[in-house]
């Protein structure tokens, strides 16, 4: 599929906003040790989400939205519990290490990146649809960020 300028849009925000998380602009917030060392958890937890997630993709993997050529929908591994296991590593990496951090600077570029991603998945689930037309079960099924929960 072809990349549009809008793929290009996100990934350059995508970029902008991972460099201004390296800055740290405000004071520090004061939190307890357990609630900072929970934060360092919860970063790590989101590293290994992002890596296994990687690897499920393998091939397949792009930094656009839009799918590449020769790609395929891969549903198993992470990717069977959540449309979107990067973007949920990632956003439980940048949460959790401002908290550690204890950084209000870092916590509002994690907001950003929030809104960011889930922006960006609702094109990339655009272009999704358009290339695999199985797609809608599998969105109906399978939580956006987080696993449906099933009653």
């Amino acid at each position: 599929m072809t990349k549009t300028s809008k793929d290009y849009l996100f990934v350059s925000i995508q970029i902008l906003l991972f460099a201004l998380y390296l800055f740290d602009f405000f004071p520090k917030f004061d939190i307890a040790d357990f609630y900072s060392y929970l934060g360092l958890i919860f970063a790590i937890f989101g590293i290994l989400i992002s890596l296994i997630s990687l690897a499920n993709l393998n091939e397949n993997l792009t930094v656009f939205p839009t799918p590449k050529k020769g790609s395929e929908l891969i549903t198993k591994g992470l990717y069977q519990f959540s449309r979107h296991p990067i973007y949920t590593g990632i956003l439980f990496f940048v949460f959790g290490f401002a908290v550690y951090w204890e950084s209000f600077y870092k916590l509002l570029i994690s907001v950003f990146l929030l809104l960011l991603f889930y922006l960006k998945s609702i094109y990339e689930e655009k272009q999704l649809m358009k290339k695999y037309p199985n797609y809608i079960y599998y969105q109906k099924v399978t939580g956006r960020f987080f696993p449906k929960i099933k009653f």
